[in-house]
């Protein structure tokens, strides 16, 4: 059997298990301990060309519903994840910078995404590693690491070890926590 259609049959279950059981995040509290309201981060910013400290974005699950579609919200406030083959980005090739969809946080550039076969876009590294937070979870019996938004605590994917070189890791992302803006033509 071929990797990617192994890799993606494993996906397709832990994902039809999960719209099963709708185990949906805890709201609120559940944010990573550095996401606290009046705490600055330092993030990198590619308009900024550089790091900037900005603070950290929380709002109350009703002003998140306000400003996120209903998909958005259900993938990145509760750490949902969208179907396989079916999200904005999965097959995407326009060159840009990938932000995120709640707090418009630099999180990905176009040159590091990549086709894993899985459905979901993906990417061998982020655009920087203090934009974005990484965390054991262990919903469904077993250990993945998931990837949030290190600004505003958005869930965005998972990271695995088995992306192509330089770096051997594919972080798997949802396109519903993502916004792509295009590179302006030179």
């Amino acid at each position: 059997m071929n990797r990617n259609v192994l890799i993606a049959a494993v996906v397709l279950l832990g994902v039809s298990l999960a719209l099963l059981l709708r185990l949906p995040r805890a709201s609120g509290d559940d944010r990573p301990q550095d996401l606290q309201p009046g705490q600055p981060v330092k993030l990198f910013s590619e308009e900024a060309k550089g790091f900037v400290t900005l603070p950290v974005v929380v709002k109350t699950p009703a002003e998140w519903k306000g400003l996120l579609t209903p998909l958005a919200y259900q993938v990145a406030r509760e750490a949902g994840t969208e179907r396989p083959f079916t999200g904005a980005y999965w097959d995407d090739h326009t060159p840009g910078l990938y932000r995120c969809s709640s707090c418009a946080t630099d999180l990905f550039r176009s040159e590091t995404k990549f086709d894993s076969g899985t459905g979901w876009p993906s990417f061998f590294r982020p655009i920087a590693a203090e934009n974005v937070v990484e965390r054991s979870d262990w919903a469904f019996g077993m250990r993945r690491t998931e990837v949030l938004c290190r600004r505003c605590g958005a869930h965005l994917g998972h990271v695995f070890d088995d992306g192509p070189p330089p770096t051997g890791l594919r972080y798997c992302m949802n396109s519903a926590s993502l916004r792509l803006v295009p590179s302006e033509p030179r």
